[in-house]
């Protein structure tokens, strides 16, 4: 099976790439960047489903740029062909030639050439994987960072400050440049509402994934498609099922999900129960929610407290105030100043997204014009690109609300 990956932020190149690699076999998976990330580990990392064979780079990503990542790319993963799309020119072909890229197709190409350019690509690669492994006497693989999608737990000490409204658009808002690689899993086992929050009604849940066979074939049998192109894995039709689900099985379903999918997407039950703690332990980041209200803002304080001293905190933190109302006598200093940690998006209260929740429609999905879908696609940018390396400096700048 043929595995591609792409990198670009031009939206009419990625779309005819994914119609080209429709018809192929093997998945396409899009990592929708104007840049290239600053390591291949940072790439690598996020690769899930079969090894890469075809890396396509995008017209707007800078040729030095290409160059020398596809020569780090030719030095590590010699059998993978990168496609780059730019007007040839004599220079930048002899600099192809040089750095590793193995083919360069013209920006405006039409669907039915890159897929003959992808044929060729995909059948060149599993050509000198095949000959190297001969030689060898062993198959080259991309390495131990290959293989796990980003997980991204949204969580609160608290009930009733948004969780599931706040996960649901984050699985919209990825899907829209990652379509078919975003799952959101209900992990609120007892009252979990993201079937209602995107107007579903599942025939499986999370017990019969976690009950049924282990392959990848029968888990997504169990998942629901989505209108936005995403999947979700709802809770339990009946609540007293959550008794019959252990914290080790949570784990190892999060895992294996993480192998299927770029993105993993976790509304959790209110509190540091063993299923939440299970899956903070997969988890690459945590989305914290709070209200403006003092016991959200403890509890919130106290749930970063633990986790601190048990040392289960993901590597990237993402905290997020919802329902902010500058009347209610709590300002973000005060906030900042109880949990020790800084504000990074900031929801105001809005009348639009309780209707659309109410709805079944994400606010994202139906693209409304408020203060609260802006911030909301802010969230969901900083997990966009998944490689952070340029942009860290920038993970945590004081938020201001007005």
């Amino acid at each position: 099976m043929s595995r591609f990956a792409l990198v670009t932020a031009e939206s009419g190149f990625d779309e005819r790439i994914r119609l080209a690699a429709a018809g192929l076999p093997g998945s396409l998976q899009a990592f929708h960047a104007g840049h290239l990330p600053s390591t291949l580990d940072e790439m690598y990392a996020q690769l899930v489903g079969e090894p890469l064979e075809v890396l396509v780079l995008g017209p707007d990503l800078p040729s030095a740029d290409v160059m020398n990542f596809a020569a780090a790319v030719d030095v590590r993963s010699p059998h993978v062909s990168v496609m780059y799309a730019a007007n040839a020119s004599p220079d930048l072909a002899l600099a192809a030639m040089r750095s590793g890229v193995r083919d360069l197709v013209t920006p405006d190409a039409d669907v039915e050439t890159l897929r003959i350019h992808l044929e060729q690509a995909a059948a060149a690669a599993a050509f000198r994987l095949t000959s190297a492994s001969a030689a060898t006497g062993q198959a080259q693989t991309q390495g131990a960072g290959q293989g796990r999608g980003r997980v991204i737990t949204v969580m609160s000490p608290k009930g009733g400050v948004g969780k599931t409204t706040i996960a649901t658009n984050i699985a919209v808002g990825l899907a829209r440049t990652s379509p078919m690689s975003v799952v959101i899993l209900d992990l609120d086992l007892q009252f979990g509402d993201v079937a209602s929050g995107l107007m579903m009604k599942p025939d499986h849940s999370i017990v019969d994934a976690v009950k049924g066979p282990s392959d990848a074939l029968s888990l997504k049998t169990y998942l629901v498609p989505h209108a936005t192109k995403l999947y979700a894995l709802c809770a339990p039709l009946n609540p007293a099922d959550a008794d019959h689900i252990t914290a080790e099985q949570v784990g190892d379903l999060v895992a294996r999900l993480a192998s299927e999918f770029q993105y993993v997407v976790i509304d959790t039950s209110p509190g540091l129960g063993e299923h939440v703690l299970a899956a903070l332990d997969q988890a690459t980041d945590v989305v914290w929610v709070c209200a403006m209200d003092l016991p959200s803002i403890r509890g919130l304080r106290s749930g970063l407290d633990i986790l601190g001293e048990l040392d289960m905190l993901p590597e990237h933190r993402h905290v997020v105030v919802n329902m902010a109302d500058r009347k209610s006598g709590i300002t973000v200093q005060d906030i900042e100043a109880t949990i020790s940690v800084p504000i990074d998006v900031i929801l105001p209260r809005s009348k639009a997204i309780p209707l659309a929740t109410n709805r079944g429609i994400p606010a994202l999905q139906e693209n409304l014009h408020d203060s609260t879908v802006k911030g909301l696609r802010r969230l969901v940018e900083r997990f966009q690109p998944t490689w952070q390396g340029r942009d860290r400096r920038h993970m945590h700048r004081r938020v201001v609300f007005q």
